[in-house]
């Protein structure tokens, strides 16, 4: 069967990035994080104490920057300038600025590039926040997940207990509305559901429900253009 795009938007600790690698491993598809793209700019900037409200500067360093994303074992690995940071860019110090930083038109344009030259073929996943709006507008598939705030920071909060980082709820809470506010009011490439995406909410369902979900939407596609 032909290979599609399948793009996958929401806001932050809505499953996207779990159930978009899951997806792809069930087709043998590519796994494109986009927002660990913008999450590793981030941590560049934050290392070498860049402005990151300065965007003629975060955009120089965005075009200077190397990111590289390789499939391993339990998921995407991401590398900047060689340097495996997969776990960094999750620490609340990244998450608290990446926001900012993917607002500037400047760093978008040279991330949106990259993401478009990646996916050209088809038999790729995306995962972001304007994927079927602006870097896919023509994905065959595409998926905008939604959850409650309540399960939102309860994942949240589980994903930063992994990496040693505990936080209450209603700090975590706060984080996600602050950074669902930014995305969606941002001018460049704000957070919006395409008119043609179909809402997918994750609140009381399993991983796996939400795997299978999209994956039987995108085998019925694939049949029909076959």
């Amino acid at each position: 069967m032909k290979k599609i795009v399948i793009a996958i938007d929401g806001p932050a600790a809505s499953g996207k990035s779990t159930t978009a690698k899951l997806v792809a491993e069930r087709l043998g598809y590519l796994h494109l994080d986009t927002g660990a793209m913008y999450r590793a700019i981030t941590l560049r900037a934050i290392r070498e104490n860049v402005p990151l409200r300065d965007a003629e500067r975060m955009g120089t360093l965005a075009r200077n920057s190397q990111i590289g994303l390789k499939r391993a074992g339990n998921g995407n690995r991401v590398f900047l300038q060689d340097e495996d940071v997969t776990e960094e860019i999750r620490t609340p110090e990244v998450s608290r600025q990446v926001s900012a930083v993917s607002s500037h038109p400047t760093v978008r344009a040279v991330l949106v590039e990259q993401q478009r030259h990646l996916a050209r073929d088809g038999g790729v996943v995306l995962e972001g926040r304007d994927i079927g709006t602006v870097v896919f507008p023509s994905a065959e598939l595409k998926i905008f997940m939604v959850a409650d705030i309540t399960e939102r920071a309860r994942r949240r909060r589980g994903d930063l207990a992994k990496t040693g980082v505990q936080l209450d709820d209603e700090a975590v809470a706060k984080e996600i509305i602050d950074r669902d506010t930014i995305d969606s009011t941002r001018e460049a490439s704000p957070l919006k559901k395409a008119a043609d995406a179909i809402e997918l909410d994750t609140s009381g369902l399993t991983i796996e429900e939400q795997v299978e979900f999209i994956v039987n939407k995108a085998t019925e596609i694939m049949q029909q253009r076959s």
